[in-house]
């Protein structure tokens, strides 16, 4: 498993040029449910259908309000969003050259992540090469790069399955 390896072709990507985040905290008890275009809403259906029972050992828990383009598992919760905008880390230059400390391009078991470490000390990650923006969010109590590694080989299988290769609407 190469989890952390540096790849700059794809996050400078033409097709990944214009950014909004949208994002959550994952020790909320309540999550911003996405709103993904008609392009990519079925296919967060899809991927809440294969999403596994637990997650780094933990049992889902899904946050309210309850969607099918979010989940969770544990608490505090690792919290997926599923249809999301493209974070704008994943067109910055110093992400792509490896020269940002707070942002890691990288892969597991065949799905690409940008990972992102938040102001709070918490992770974030985000498919990349995929026909949706997938985001996960850590708990503090999964605070570094390597607690993430089992949340991610976890989270692998149902991305690959639900969410096919490809570039991402703009919108998410």
């Amino acid at each position: 498993m190469n989890f952390f390896r540096h790849r700059p072709l794809a996050l400078l990507a033409p097709a990944l040029l214009v950014a909004v985040a949208g994002c959550s905290t994952a020790d909320d008890s309540t999550v911003a449910v996405p709103t993904p275009d008609a392009r990519t809403a079925p296919l967060c259906r899809d991927l809440d259908k294969v999403l596994p029972r637990k997650v780094d050992g933990q049992p889902r828990a899904d946050p309210e309000p309850r969607s099918a383009y979010t989940a969770g598992w544990g608490s505090p919760a690792i919290i997926l969003r599923c249809g999301i905008v493209r974070p704008p880390k994943m067109v910055d230059a110093k992400v792509a050259l490896g020269e940002d400390p707070n942002a890691i391009a990288g892969g597991v078991n065949g799905v690409e992540w940008l990972m992102e470490k938040q102001g709070d000390g918490t992770w974030r990650f985000t498919t990349s090469n995929r026909r949706a923006y997938v985001q996960v969010t850590l708990p503090k109590r999964l605070s570094g790069p390597d607690d993430s590694a089992q949340v991610m080989t976890d989270l692998a299988p149902a991305v690959k399955k639900a969410i096919p290769k490809g570039i991402a609407s703009m919108r998410g």
